[in-house]
């Protein structure tokens, strides 16, 4: 999926959510910033945090609306989360992969006020894009919670659809020698696996079970092939 194939809701949702959150540009305007959003997210080198992903993202957020307090701006932040990537960066996935949530979130922040969406809704999307960086939301913040969840869901996917996108995120980071990208794999794994739930809103714990079975077969791959590897 690329820029010039990118659903046309895609860019209507995006006016929408703009609008319901007090933007004053035109609409010619907004479906401007959502076309250089799109063309952002259909960049070379995206072979998993690309349109798509969007697209996984923004769905779920829906699933999960009802939970949420200002659902136009979780749909907003869910735009921008991913905005700034690199996968080539130094050390990039080893870290935690290429999305850049500060930048993303400075480009939110400077998009959405300078399309007159009121400072305290830009600065609430701005602090949404950041709470990803580490994909645990404060107590309490059920917007922030929602987010979160919508970007993990993929972890609890069938097994089919969990084994393209490990595919695709190998792809993606392809510059990354075999046993350095697996070893990058065990830190996160073990991360997600140590947190006492993965998922904080009420709907996505119905996610929890199925994501911890998908985490823990990858594990159980991931010793086999460095076992293989060492020896």
């Amino acid at each position: 999926m690329g820029v010039h194939d990118a659903p046309q809701w895609l860019m209507t949702a995006f006016v929408r959510s703009m609008t319901q959150a007090g933007a004053t540009a035109p609409p010619e305007r907004l479906r401007e910033v959502a076309e250089a959003l799109v063309a952002r997210w259909s960049s070379p080198g995206r072979q998993y945090h690309n349109l798509r992903h969007l697209v996984d993202v923004l769905a779920r957020v829906d699933e999960l609306a009802e939970e949420t307090h200002e659902p136009d701006l979780v749909r907003l932040a869910a735009w921008y989360h991913g905005a700034v990537f690199d996968a080539a960066k130094a050390a990039a996935y080893a870290n935690r992969g290429g999305e850049d949530e500060v930048g993303s979130a400075r480009l939110a922040l400077e998009e959405l006020l300078a399309l007159g969406v009121p400072e305290r809704a830009a600065r609430r999307v701005h602090q949404l894009v950041n709470a990803l960086a580490r994909h645990v939301a404060d107590p309490g913040d059920f917007d922030a919670a929602v987010l979160c969840d919508a970007d993990l869901a993929m972890l609890a996917a069938e097994p089919q659809r969990y084994k393209a996108y490990l595919h695709d995120i190998r792809a993606e980071y392809a510059h990354l020698p075999v046993e350095d990208y697996l070893r990058a794999r065990l830190v996160i794994i073990g991360r997600l696996l140590t947190r006492p739930q993965l998922f904080a809103s009420p709907l996505g714990a119905a996610w929890e079970e199925p994501a911890r079975q998908n985490l823990a077969a990858e594990l159980q791959r991931i010793d086999k092939e460095l076992a293989a590897i060492v020896h």
